[in-house]
């Protein structure tokens, strides 16, 4: 059965004059990239670092420039995104169906009450994300939706807990690393740069979250997005 009538309503807190334009500032350096980086992973280096609400507002932002957009929830093994994108409905198809073969694609893709934007669950917990992540079933859904979307979003698992980011950025055009200002070392942060690398896939910035704006002036820090977010309803990853 097609998701693509069940409502999804987007949580989204009021935001501040500058955490709107840190957002937009993301959005338009994403889109400086180049038309060919449309698919992009994102990651960060430990849970709880906002990853997921960078993703959900990133994809947000890009749907409302007018941009085709769809956000896949690929983080299997913690998903938190629906506590700020809501389902009318439980027991919905996700991405662990999709993978394992139990679904089909337009099976899982779900709208959203953003015009443009369209998303997929990550579905139940399945023994081997990794494994399904890496399967041929993720690259061809990545070739398909990239001729559907004009961009594709995928929040993946922190690299430096599990490997999954790094298999699943090997389908993508692009990494963006969330960072948490003042809670990950550079050395750790290098070590999390390295393994991406590695995938091939170019890292085409960091995101600095959850920084004391109050601290540092806004104009030096153009070209990354600094700001306080907490995902509506569930804890942040």
């Amino acid at each position: 059965m097609k998701q693509e009538n069940v409502q999804v309503r987007i949580r989204k807190k009021r935001q501040d004059y500058q955490t709107e334009e840190a957002f937009k500032a993301l959005r338009t350096n994403l889109q400086f990239c180049g038309r060919e980086k449309k698919a992009v992973a994102v990651t960060s280096c430990t849970p709880n670092e906002g990853k997921s609400t960078v993703s959900l507002l990133l994809a947000v932002s890009l749907a409302e420039s007018g941009k085709r957009t769809i956000l896949i929830d690929a983080d299997m093994r913690k998903s938190v995104l629906t506590g700020a994108a809501r389902p009318s409905r439980k027991g919905l198809l996700g991405l662990a169906h999709y993978l394992s073969g139990q679904s089909e694609l337009e099976e899982v893709i779900c709208r959203t009450d953003v015009p443009g934007l369209s998303l997929i669950y990550s579905g139940p917990f399945p023994p081997n994300p990794a494994e399904l992540v890496g399967g041929s079933r993720f690259r061809e859904m990545m070739e398909t939706l990239r001729e559907q979307y004009e961009f594709i979003l995928v929040d993946t698992p922190p690299l430096g807990s599990v490997i999954d980011s790094a298999i699943a950025a090997e389908a993508c055009d692009g990494v963006i690393l969330v960072l948490e200002s003042g809670a990950i070392s550079w050395k750790f942060a290098r070590g999390v740069r390295e393994q991406l690398d590695r995938s091939g896939c170019p890292v085409l910035g960091a995101v600095l979250n959850k920084a004391d704006l109050s601290r540092h002036g806004y104009g030096r820090y153009y070209g990354k997005y600094y700001g306080q977010y907490k995902a509506a309803g569930g804890e942040e990853s």
